[in-house]
């Protein structure tokens, strides 16, 4: 496997534009002006009045003060320099003292689409924006699921979160309280690649449950002591997206086979918008499949996610700070890191498509 282009590149772009990116929580988007940065775009996002998400260019067409320091009048954005409105297509609709408007006065409008509790963004060309590329987070939904979630802000390249999390053996170093396990520098790593997608999957048969799986596997099963099953299968979808269904079982009942009756399992929803080449918004969540109307146990397992997040939030800045002043390293790979380099080359396809005109790699089992 060749390597994958080096992460400081200047003559690269970093991340490609024809993407869909999670700009926020639904929750987070609403009657105000919320300004943001996507992929190196400034914009600003609201709702209508229907509550339809709206993204603009957050630059007047006049003098290019923000939009964001405007006001929302109804389902326009009011410059607050001037008061130039523009409708939610970008469009202006009213300019001071004067009756005709100006046929060039307009905004970039941006296509969104909200699904997965997730409000998202096209950054690149409007024309390719196809919903059907979104990726599929549905358990934040799925009324067989219950959880939450949050969001870190990262002063680090959105693909070193994506290098983290293809790659779980640091568990055992950086989250020693809560899911440290020796067999999980052992066992054996499948990857498996077909175009923007990267599945990695790892067993750990007949192991003691790290402390945090034994909590939940003593809330469905109280008093359970014996060794278990433990799985992580791990999927990316290019350019930052990752799933990764993690759980366990009582030993040999059957899980590995499809059986995972005597068992818990979560699904972590990890979705990286970069914001520069050096900063990004790491969405998360948490979901289970037990204990689905205890909203005690959503909380402390979502407080103890982020809690493990954070180690990782740390660990990882760090490593930016490290890359920042040692310009032009080129990384070392050792057999843990398949995962992650196979995810790197499909984020490469992606902006080598977009710079050479080629086709851009499909979604594997795309809906």
């Amino acid at each position: 496997m060749t390597k994958p282009a080096r992460l400081d590149d200047p003559d690269r772009p970093s991340f490609p534009l024809d993407a869909w990116y999670a700009a926020g929580w639904d929750h987070e988007i609403g009657r105000t002006l919320r300004p943001l940065r996507v992929a190196d775009q400034p914009v600003v996002l609201f709702r209508r009045l229907d509550g339809t998400p709206v993204a603009l260019a957050d630059a007047c067409w006049h003098r290019l003060v923000p939009l964001s320091t405007g006001r929302l009048e109804g389902d326009e954005v009011a410059c607050g320099y001037h008061g130039i409105r523009y409708d939610g297509d970008g469009r202006a609709t009213f300019m001071p003292a004067q009756q005709t408007i100006n046929p060039s006065a307009c905004v970039r409008s941006y296509p969104t689409v909200e699904r997965h509790r997730f409000v998202w963004i096209w950054p690149g060309d409007p024309a390719k924006a196809d919903p059907a590329l979104i990726p599929d987070l549905h358990w934040n939904l799925d009324p067989e699921w219950a959880g939450d979630g949050g969001v870190i802000h990262l002063a680090a390249d959105y693909r070193l979160v994506v290098d983290n999390l293809m790659d779980l053996t640091h568990e055992a170093l950086v989250h020693t309280s809560s899911l440290h396990q020796e067999e999980i520098n052992h066992e054996r790593l499948d990857v498996a690649h077909e175009g923007r997608t990267v599945t990695a999957t790892k067993w750990m048969l007949g192991v003691s449950a790290p402390n945090f799986w034994a909590a939940q596997l003593n809330r469905v099963f109280p008093g359970w002591t014996g060794l278990v099953d433990r799985w992580q299968i791990i999927r990316f979808e290019a350019p930052c997206t990752i799933t990764i269904d993690v759980g366990v079982a009582k030993a040999g009942t059957g899980a590995p086979e499809g059986d995972r009756s005597q068992g818990v399992a979560n699904r972590i929803i990890n979705t990286v918008t970069p914001e520069t080449r050096t900063r990004s918004n790491y969405f998360w969540a948490n979901a289970r499949d037990y204990h689905l109307c205890d909203q005690q146990v959503t909380t402390l397992l979502r407080e103890g996610v982020a809690r493990v997040f954070s180690e990782d939030e740390a660990m990882i800045e760090a490593q930016q700070q490290a890359l920042t002043e040692n310009p032009g390293h080129d990384f070392a790979n050792l057999n843990i890191d398949a995962g992650g380099m196979w995810a790197r080359h499909a984020i490469d396809a992606l902006i080598d498509a977009e710079t050479t005109g080629r086709p851009a790699p499909s979604v594997a089992g795309s809906r």
